[in-house]
């Protein structure tokens, strides 16, 4: 019955993450505040482990400054009026804590396998601007593909490493008296 309502737990967490995505690149920064913030909540209430609220707001800090400094290199280039920090659409940058909600469910099982969340990552990454940017208003620039598959893969092995901590200090302490 446990591992019936795990499989049940990650699958609606890959699922609204997918749907999600969706509603913020199509539905434009309006949606995206209601709906990923919906979502967010939700998340954090029901399937949320103790203190990933931290790394969601970790996330949405990346979030500006990768794809900010991204941004401001001339890798992508927008006509949103509606930005955080006056450098992304609230739509692009919702996406960060979004997948920060997939890091402890859906793709738990990756973080033990650095490497190949590192070539996921390079491959994921990229993929997932490209197809914002073709379902949007986003130009991208030639070089911002091949950073974005670098900066996927480190991010990627670095959550490895951080995944394989928390796991650790999780144990510890559910042994501790």
């Amino acid at each position: 019955m446990l591992a019936r309502r795990r499989l049940v737990a990650v699958l609606v967490n890959a699922l609204g993450f997918e749907i999600i995505w969706t509603l913020c690149v199509i539905g434009g920064s309006w949606v995206a505040a209601i709906a990923g913030s919906t979502w967010i909540a939700l998340h954090l209430r029901y399937l949320g482990k103790p203190r990933e609220w931290r790394l969601v707001a970790a996330f949405a800090l990346l979030g500006l400054a990768i794809d900010g400094s991204l941004q401001l290199a001339g890798g992508l280039m927008f006509d949103e009026p509606m930005r955080i920090a006056g450098l992304l659409p609230v739509w692009l940058w919702m996406l960060w804590p979004l997948f920060a909600t997939l890091v402890h469910h859906s793709l738990a099982w990756l973080w033990q396998r650095p490497w190949l969340a590192a070539v996921f990552g390079a491959l994921g990454g990229p993929l997932s601007y490209f197809a914002g940017a073709m379902l949007t208003d986003v130009s991208l620039a030639p070089w911002l593909l091949p950073a974005q598959a670098l900066i996927w893969a480190l991010l990627c092995l670095g959550i490895s490493g951080y995944f394989h901590r928390w796991q650790q200090w999780h144990a510890e302490t559910a042994t501790q008296p």
